[in-house]
């Protein structure tokens, strides 16, 4: 786990704190229709508005690419944001390094919070501009990233801003390392990963470290149509990539090297297409029809799984086994999400998952509230699953160390 200062090793009373945050959050009609990663940044800025800093908060938010978007101003995120602070009222500035941000910050009092527009705004953020960089840190005097879900972007408010204040990790920044850590570095065994998805092509490198990590991997949703074509298997016309059965192969082999259990559909759900309620039926995974599609996994690889994650204390899990979001092809991904979670409230297994299908597919399968950890974290939970370093994380570590 890297070493890391947290708000424990701050002393922000009467202290200008810049506060990265990860606003990005949905958007329907001009109001937030998801205020997850709000409500699970709220007890950063409360903790420090209540120790007397002065926050001010700094965020991305969608793709304006570098220039005034209006589409992606941050300002419809405020009555969110003050609902999930519990009715705090949160000031906000319509520019990010300007004239209106520099007032804001001046005229923030100790415990008042502040939200300056999107970082995006201006070029230098994703160039990651030490000039950009210079001009953010002189609002502040401490500097606190919160956001893992940006950690693995080398932007000026991630990995620059880092070095050139006093920095530490906030709550969500901690917890999200302490869980994954626990999850991967130094996890009670048997560990086993379920990797699902659409694609091989995007989780090679995933796969790649679970390998060396896991005692079990767990592939399923369309992955797992190409390595059962890889085997030789009929998969008719499924989500395949067959320019990958050499790739898929050598996972095989490697898997088999290290004394890696690798898991694969022992039966399917398959139906003519994708689309709400088609006719579906069970099927062994040696007899798929040529002019079929797997759009789940059958209900034996469902009771097989669910048994083999009994067998193990800590479970990783990125990626649904089939296609959840069109009824009947949730039943797979809800029946061993369900078995994970009765393990986790049993004090049987410690489950993480992450990236946003995931959550979507157990929050669908009524058990999100029940895994040990969700990450609110997309493309960085993902990269540390693959064992990259994150630049978000080693500015907090060189902070550290200076």
């Amino acid at each position: 786990m890297p070493a890391f200062r947290t708000l424990d090793d701050l002393a922000p009373r009467g202290k200008r704190v810049l506060l990265r945050a990860d606003l990005n959050v949905p958007l329907k009609d001009g109001q937030v229709s998801d205020p997850t990663r709000l409500e699970r940044l709220a007890p950063t800025i409360k903790e420090l508005a209540e120790k007397g800093a002065r926050v001010i908060l700094l965020s991305h938010f969608g793709r304006p690419k570098g220039r005034p978007e209006p589409r992606y101003s941050l300002a419809p995120v405020v009555p969110a944001l003050e609902q999930a602070l519990g009715g705090r009222k949160v000031e906000f500035a319509h520019d990010c390094t300007g004239p209106e941000a520099k007032r804001l910050v001046a005229r923030l009092a100790d415990g008042e919070v502040g939200l300056l527009e999107n970082l995006r705004f201006d070029a230098g953020e994703e160039a990651n501009d030490p000039e950009f960089a210079k001009a953010l840190a002189s609002l502040g005097e401490l500097y606190v990233d919160d956001a893992f879900s940006a950690a693995h972007r080398a932007h000026a408010s991630v990995a620059a801003l880092a070095r050139l204040l006093p920095a530490a990790a906030g709550r969500l920044m901690e917890a999200e390392l302490r869980h994954l850590a626990a999850a991967l570095e130094a996890p009670a065994r048997p560990l086993a990963a379920l990797v699902g998805g659409a694609k091989v092509s995007t989780k090679l490198e995933l796969l790649g470290n679970l390998l060396s990590k896991v005692d079990l991997l767990i592939i399923g949703g369309g992955m797992a149509n190409t390595f059962l074509a890889a085997e030789g298997r009929e998969v008719g016309r499924s989500l395949a990539e067959h320019e990958l059965s050499g790739t898929a192969r050598d996972i095989l082999a490697r898997a088999n090297a290290r004394k890696t259990t690798i898991l694969l559909p022992r039966d399917v759900v398959v139906a003519a297409r994708l689309e709400p309620g088609i006719a579906a039926r069970m099927v062994a995974i040696d007899a798929v029809p040529k002019d079929a599609m797997i759009l789940d996994i059958g209900p034996a690889t469902a009771a097989l799984l669910a048994a083999r994650i009994a067998d193990c204390r800590t479970l990783i899990w990125n990626g649904p086994l089939g296609a959840f979001e069109t009824p009947p092809f949730d039943s797979g991904t809800n029946e061993v999400a369900r078995a994970a979670a009765r393990l986790t409230k049993a004090g049987k297994l410690v489950s993480v998952a992450g990236v946003g299908d995931t959550v979507a597919a157990l929050h669908h399968a009524g058990v999100a509230q029940d895994f040990t950890y969700l990450s609110t974290a997309g493309g960085a939970f993902l990269e540390w699953l693959e064992g990259k370093t994150l630049p978000g994380l080693a500015a907090l570590e060189a902070a550290a160390k200076a």
